[in-house]
């Protein structure tokens, strides 16, 4: 199975869950150090095979060197990219460009290369790591509400039409989940709403449980999707958020 983005976060949080089930791992992310330490760690831990990929995926010339490295794949995880917040006037063309990039085309085209070969050997998975900033729209998060939208209906309609060659492919929205990133968006939307990013433990008292979610419960919903015990989910996201999204918050 292959996973991007899995130098850190959510992705090696997969890399350890998928690894406690016997799974082989290709691992990619643009930091060769990073990937390297992963897959010593999880090499000592696991009896397993580990593969690192230190790419940049928003080249799409680098996914097709993917392909021809990773010939039999059977589960893949579209983790990679984070888009910044910030509201219209503020996330300049570039930026925005940049984002997407990585995060929503980077998708589209990792789904587009793999799919072709999952539906030509008749089974797979593909989960796509989105966010729930495409179900609660935010001006204030206007790129990544847009781009995760995107993603959301990108999985919806390639999910529903892949499952007649035997790929399913599902999408996971996390809200707030403890890692480096939701702690620099707290950060930056306390400095705008209140001019001090230290006040950003703030937004935490009508949280669940007063606390983020932990990498490692967004990874055992991700394992659970990927594996035959979903075998009837396709073209469906499931939302991994504590209720948030419906209780009118992202953050």
């Amino acid at each position: 199975m292959l996973i991007t983005g899995s130098s850190k976060g959510i992705g090696l949080a997969c890399a350890h869950a998928f690894a406690n089930e016997g799974c082989h791992l290709h691992l990619v992310a643009r930091s060769a150090d990073k990937l390297e330490a992963a897959r010593d760690a999880l090499m000592a831990r696991h009896k397993i095979s580990v593969s690192v990929h230190p790419l940049d995926l928003s080249d799409g010339s680098n996914i097709s060197t993917l392909l021809e490295s990773v010939r039999d794949l059977d589960v893949l995880v579209n983790n990679a990219g984070a888009i910044p917040a910030g509201p219209i006037e503020v996330v300049d063309e570039a930026t925005w460009r940049r984002a997407w990039d990585l995060k929503v085309f980077g998708y589209i085209n990792m789904t587009r290369k793999f799919l072709a070969r999952m539906q030509e050997r008749g089974h797979g998975v593909i989960v796509n790591d989105i966010g729930t900033g495409g179900e609660k729209l935010d001006y204030d998060y206007i790129a990544g509400a847009a781009g995760n939208a995107s993603l959301m209906a990108f999985t919806r309609a390639i999910g529903s039409r892949s499952i007649y060659n035997g790929v399913r492919v599902v999408g996971v929205n996390p809200g707030p989940v403890e890692t480096d990133r939701i702690q620099t968006m707290m950060r930056q939307k306390a400095e705008n709403d209140f001019g001090d990013p230290e006040r950003a433990r703030e937004y935490y008292a009508h949280w669940p449980m007063q606390r983020f979610a932990q990498p490692k419960e967004i990874a055992d919903l991700i394992v659970f999707l990927a594996s035959a015990r979903a075998s009837y989910i396709s073209c469906t996201v499931v939302t991994i958020d504590g209720g948030m999204v419906n209780n009118n918050s992202v953050l």
